[in-house]
């Protein structure tokens, strides 16, 4: 078989494996940091696409949508966590994943409504249309670009946890939000940051995997599915797990679709299940949190 042809597809699977870090990495913080299996995620990485067409289509830019569709929907998750969410901090685990159960079915019901069943295509902004030669062949410029700015997202978004006040804030009051309390730190706004950030991480991934995939009320069930493989293997609560476990699932789906495509979609859960026999606990998940 041709070596090009191996390393586009292995390309191709990092530009799926950016994807599914980013939304992966949403479930994760929000689960490490607040203990809240959201199981509206898959529903949130919906809405962002389709937010993120209409504001495309409304505005007669793509740039307007990448930008606006993860903050307007991570406000949206705000006010989730704060009508519905913080009334169950304390609580059993069973309990916000019920919630965000119903809610997820109630997100895609209304999506259906509002736009109908059938898939409405994302259409690739005009600059990013065609494909790059890489001298070893030729890959598409908006793969590209999903790469880079993934890349970017997670780098600014380490360097706000790691090196800024509120990254200090936030770590510690998932940590410990008594302690936070006593020193005067108002702990349910660390709750709301928490969860909006995990959403606008979802919207930014459905906007991002819309021209890759077309826009559907059923595309984040599969989303989700994956997501939860993701958050698995790189060990629940762990940044730097979701991080590995996504480009591990993406480049595993891409290798596997070029050899032996029947058997693309099952690799996730194969590679999930081999993980969880030899490390328990994910791959850098901490002993004591398991699956």
């Amino acid at each position: 078989m041709d070596l090009s042809l191996i390393i586009m597809q292995l390309l191709s699977g990092i530009a799926l494996g950016a994807v599914l870090v980013i939304t992966g990495l949403g479930l994760t913080i929000v689960f490490g940091m607040l203990g809240v299996v959201n199981f509206a995620h898959g529903a949130l990485f919906m809405i962002g696409a389709y937010a993120g067409l209409y504001l495309a289509s409304l505005t007669g830019s793509f740039w307007w949508g990448l930008l606006l569709a993860p903050v307007l929907i991570g406000a949206f998750g705000m006010l989730i966590e704060f009508v519905l969410i913080r009334r169950l901090y304390g609580r059993s685990i069973d309990d916000p994943l019920l919630l965000t159960f119903g809610l997820s079915y109630i997100l895609v019901e209304g999506v259906r409504i509002v736009f109908g069943s059938d898939g409405i295509p994302f259409p690739t902004p005009p600059q990013l249309i065609g494909v790059l030669d890489l001298g070893i062949g030729f890959f598409p410029r908006y793969r590209l670009f999903v790469i880079a700015l993934v890349a970017v997202v997670l780098l600014v978004l380490w360097l706000t946890l790691e090196k800024t006040r509120i990254g200090l804030i936030v770590r510690a009051g998932a940590r410990d939000p008594t302690i936070m309390q006593v020193l005067g730190v108002d702990i349910g706004r660390v709750w709301l940051a928490i969860f909006g950030l995990g959403v606008g991480l979802a919207a930014l991934g459905g906007v991002l995997a819309g021209p890759m995939r077309s826009v559907n009320p059923e595309m984040g069930s599969l989303v989700l599915a994956e997501a939860f493989v993701v958050t698995v293997i790189g060990g629940l609560g762990s940044i730097v797990g979701a991080v590995v476990a996504g480009l591990m699932v993406g480049i595993s789906i891409s290798m596997v679709a070029l050899f032996a495509p029947e058997m693309a979609t099952i690799v996730m859960f194969a590679l999930m299940a081999v993980v969880l026999l030899i490390r328990p606990q994910g791959l850098f998940g901490v002993r004591g949190r398991t699956a």
